[in-house]
């Protein structure tokens, strides 16, 4: 059963990392073409299919299996578990910081630039350079 978790996990983290990448993008998109009304329209229906119907369930589905592997792995005596699961919990709150300005964009109220997220973009590459190191090394 490890096994199959993990590797649904593994699948889940890829799928949610696959939005984490791709939903920024779409607001620089969104950003920079604002006055192409057509097409603000499409990106719109884009990002909310992509943050709803992948973006959760990715989420959740990662953060489920993660719980059931550290029932397996055991919590206590795992130091790098504790600081993957910081860096997790960041994650968490920059995934819903996505939908944050999501909804902002969606009412044409948003007020970042193209260049604020280009840079917001970059977040979750660090974050899963971090947490991937952490469980392949585990150097705590």
């Amino acid at each position: 059963m490890y096994e199959f978790v993990l590797w649904f996990h593994v699948v889940s983290f890829i799928s949610w990392f696959a939005v984490l990448f791709y939903l920024p993008r779409l607001f620089i998109y969104h950003t920079e073409y604002k006055e192409n009304e057509g097409f603000v329209k499409v990106v719109k229906i884009q990002e909310y299919k992509l943050f709803k119907y992948i973006g959760v369930p990715a989420m959740w589905t990662t953060l489920l299996s993660g719980v059931y592997l550290i029932y397996e792995i055991g919590f206590t005596g795992n130091t790098w578990l504790h600081a993957k699961l910081l860096f997790v919990a960041i994650l968490i709150v920059y995934f819903f910081s996505m939908n944050f300005y999501r909804k902002q964009l969606e009412k044409n109220k948003c007020q970042k630039s193209g260049k604020f997220f280009r840079m917001y973009n970059e977040v979750p590459t660090v974050l899963m350079m971090i947490i991937v190191a952490m469980v392949v090394f585990k150097p705590f």
